[in-house]
């Protein structure tokens, strides 16, 4: 195994790290396009990523807006357990003194702990973007991080576009980093700014480099070759001491080294104890918390924390996954926080069918009829365009109702039927719908009315509110329609082409998937609907 120690220096205390871990999600991350923290959010990701145990959490750079400025000087009444805050600044002006350098100034009084600067190392960036010489890019590599040294407890130098730099000019790259390191930098990070140097380059230049410092390393990986989280365990392996990365992969162009693969890869596969087994089961929560506040949809197909990381969907596989999940899956998904999930859709064996009747508690015998029957429902209706991958809700109940002991809990009703109406007013800026349902029961009929911004809205109130009536107490008041999802499945016919409607609802406590198809939209989402009320009450009834 490949282990690597860090000692940290601080003047009130010796820190021992296997490898550090340096989230820079609220800074790094937050340049990624629709991405926008409030100073509140970037609060709470800090609290979130401090209970993951990471070792740095960056915060931003206080020199650059008026956020940042405010987000480290709310930070101060914050007590993190185990996280040291950072401060991210450039190095000083060329021409001025590091004590006249106003970012310089900002990192000191931000209330960090540490801070991180970066400095070129790139002589084409020395040349062209400061348009100063390469001697003075040294000088102010060396007197800020010496600057630092002295009033903070921790400084760390980004060595930007340092591979790059190296293919160009490796003895000045060199000389960039003994710049930093001799005035007490405690660990130079190398960086792939731009995101395209490959693993085998990356190994190959470090193991170059690496005998010409003392000082500990880092990497900085960008993603824009896809190879950022490779390029990170490529660097660990070959001696680095601090990985940076931000949660999900967020970052600018295409984003950051992703921590929540970095993390289960050191930890699981290479055996570096970067944070505690409790910690690492709660990758998958943060992962999805950082999503929520940034008002992401979380990516499904994300290694580890996605939601199909541990989806089988083929029936050979799932029958391998019964017998011995490592026969398809590489860790225990429990490890990151994450579950193994059994699809079922018109790929599906009878291995699948019965796992996922056994994971909802339905009580299904191989042996027995109801099995062959949901199966050839369930085939029958992804040929006519359902999906059950998204809508289990509407899964449960199909195999509910192939028990043939299933009595629906709509039996109340004679019948129960809908009417919609939309209609553009004049004294109206937008359209508005109306729905009135019809319900039967022993022979007494009832109408009620609902209105909503659109014909699927007004359904929905409509429904929502004539139920409640027949089923007091069952929480229906709280349902709400969370995500609403078309899909046209014959574009061919235009018009008049088949639609499946995917709906996710919930009540504040869980959520659920359900869906409903037809060449008339209105009808496909009756029937997505329907089945997300009897699904709230089905689990009511439990």
């Amino acid at each position: 195994m490949c282990y690597a120690f860090f000692m940290l220096h601080a003047p009130f205390k010796t820190m021992k790290y296997k490898v550090a871990i340096y989230d820079t999600t609220l800074r790094d991350g937050a340049q990624a396009e629709n991405v926008n923290f409030s100073v509140q959010d970037k609060i709470r990701v800090s609290r979130k990523l401090d209970e993951l145990g990471l070792h740095f959490i960056e915060g931003g750079w206080p020199g650059s807006n008026p956020r940042d400025v405010e987000f480290f000087k709310s930070m101060r009444s914050v007590r993190l357990k185990k996280a040291v805050l950072i401060a991210f600044g450039a190095t000083r002006r060329a021409g001025i003194r590091a004590s006249e350098d106003k970012n310089l100034q900002s990192l000191v009084g931000s209330g960090a702990q540490g801070a991180t600067i970066y400095g070129k190392t790139w002589d084409f960036h020395v040349l062209k973007a400061l348009k100063t010489t390469l001697d003075e890019n040294l000088a102010m590599i060396n007197e800020s991080v010496a600057f630092l040294k002295k009033r903070m407890d921790r400084v760390f130098y980004d060595a930007e576009h340092f591979f790059d730099g190296y293919k160009a000019n490796p003895e000045y790259a060199v000389k960039t980093l003994l710049a930093a390191e001799a005035a007490g930098a405690e660990c130079l990070v190398l960086c792939d700014t731009n995101g395209g140097t490959l693993p085998h380059d990356v190994a190959e230049i470090i193991a170059q480099v690496k005998p010409r410092i003392t000082a500990p390393f880092g990497i900085h990986a960008h993603n824009d070759a896809e190879v950022a989280v490779a390029n990170s365990l490529a660097a660990v392996r070959l001696g680095a001491v601090q990985v940076h990365g931000t949660i999900n992969g967020y970052g600018e162009r295409c984003g950051n080294a992703n921590l929540c693969s970095i993390i289960p890869s050191l930890k699981i596969k290479m055996g570096i104890n970067c944070i505690s087994d409790v910690n690492l089961g709660k990758l998958r929560e943060a992962s999805r918390f950082v999503d929520e506040l940034a008002n992401l949809q979380h990516r499904k197909h994300q290694p580890f924390v996605g939601e199909s990381a541990f989806a089988h969907k083929a029936g050979v596989h799932v029958d391998a996954v019964a017998k011995n999940p490592l026969t398809y899956e590489h860790i225990i998904p429990e490890q990151v926080g994450n579950r193994r999930r059994i699809l079922v859709s018109d790929l599906s064996g009878r291995s699948n069918i019965l796992q996922k009747a056994a994971e909802l508690n339905i009580r299904i015998d191989k042996e027995s009829p109801e099995l062959g029957e949901i199966l050839k429902t369930v085939k029958t209706l992804e040929n006519e365009g359902f999906e059950f991958e998204g809508a289990e809700g509407s899964l449960e109940l199909l195999m509910l109702r192939a028990s043939h002991t299933y009595e629906s809990v709509f039996k109340v009703f004679d019948r129960i039927d809908y009417r919609v109406f939309t209609e553009k007013r004049k004294v109206d800026p937008c359209p508005v719908s109306e729905a009135t349902i019809t319900v039967e029961v022993g022979g007494a009929v009832e109408h009620t009315a609902g209105w909503g911004i659109g014909p699927v809205n007004a359904l929905d109130n409509a429904l929502r509110a004539v139920l409640p009536k027949y089923f007091p107490g069952k929480g229906l008041e709280k349902v709400r329609l969370l995500d609403y999802k078309v899909r046209v499945l014959t574009a061919a016919e235009g018009t008049a082409a088949r639609v499946r409607v995917l709906i996710e609802s919930g009540d504040g406590k869980a959520r659920w998937g359900t869906v409903g198809v037809s060449e008339n939209v209105i009808e496909a989402s009756w029937q997505a609907l329907v089945d997300s009320i009897e699904y709230k009450l089905l689990r009511m009834s439990k």
